[in-house]
């Protein structure tokens, strides 16, 4: 039994991991009005970056279509007998209903079990991994699919974000708050719970906002171990928009307050940077067994 792995491009895995686990990527698209780019594809996060600053055009995303999705499915049809397809949370994109329509229309060629991670960025990619690792140890679809799910609540996602003026933008946050966090300097701080944005504080310094997001993580690690089991082994992705230097910073921080096991440190995907901004840190949790 073969089983092939999809996904989107905000799933937040390294490229190394991605080759790896021969996970299959379909490009979210961002557009800065009419001219349209696929995700790593044909416009990395640098050029990204330097078409932000030389334009005053706000980018937008556009989740991948249908027929991206049945294209994908239809060339995994050839050497595939299933496929698991892992896509960011359909609370917050269209991106799963594309899937699951694309998946329908395939039906008749391969089976493709479309999951909601009800996450995104490295939760959805350690999700990934997961699910690869208990393929290659011979575990077949419905053996893996419940697991996969019953892991979803406990993944610890939170990110500060720097600059207010992109979720403002994006309509994440409202235009009053981006006042009053450009003039008090107030740096929020956010969560992904049950697949919705909450916000979870707000600072006012880029050390603060690290130090809370490991105490949230913390404190999500804490319920999701009933036991107590304070140093439960995670997995975790590091994510920072153009901040490298704070990246390494907060790993370091993460690794003195938690039991990691595997990381990664990466650039924020460019569909998240469009809503989050340049300066964006994240920290995301993993519980393994």
């Amino acid at each position: 039994m073969t089983i092939s792995l999809v996904t989107d491009s905000s799933c937040d895995l390294p490229a190394s991991l991605i080759e790896q686990y021969q996970i299959h990527v379909v490009p979210i698209t961002i557009r800065f009005g009419e001219m349209a780019y696929l995700e790593n594809v044909t416009i990395t996060p640098t050029e990204f970056y330097h078409i932000m600053e030389q334009n005053k055009i706000f980018p937008k995303t556009s989740q991948p279509s249908v027929g991206e999705f049945v294209k994908t499915y239809t060339e995994l049809a050839q050497v595939s007998d299933e496929i698991i397809s892992i896509h960011v949370s359909s609370k917050l994109s269209g991106t799963c209903q594309s899937a699951t329509l694309a998946a329908a229309k395939v039906a008749n060629i391969i089976k493709v079990h479309v999951i909601d991670s009800l996450a995104g960025s490295a939760g959805a990619g350690w999700m990934l991994v997961q699910t690869a690792q208990l393929i290659a140890q011979g575990n077949l679809s419905h053996q893996i699919i419940p697991i996969i799910e019953a892991k979803r609540p406990q993944i610890s996602i939170f990110f500060a974000v720097d600059n207010l003026k992109f979720a403002q933008m994006s309509g994440r946050i409202s235009k009053l708050q981006t006042m009053i966090g450009i003039v008090f300097n107030i740096k929020p701080i956010i969560g992904l719970e049950n697949g919705l944005i909450q916000v979870c504080g707000r600072v006012r310094s880029n050390r603060v906002a690290m130090e809370h997001i490991v105490e949230l993580t913390q404190e999500k690690m804490r319920i999701v171990h009933v036991k107590s089991r304070f140093d439960a082994p995670v997995y975790v992705g590091v994510l920072h928009a153009q901040a490298p230097c704070r990246a390494n910073t907060l790993l370091d921080l993460a690794r003195s307050r938690l039991n990691i096991q595997d990381y990664f440190v990466k650039e924020l995907a460019i569909s998240l940077a469009v809503h989050f901004g340049s300066g964006t840190l994240g920290l995301v949790a993993y519980p393994i067994e």
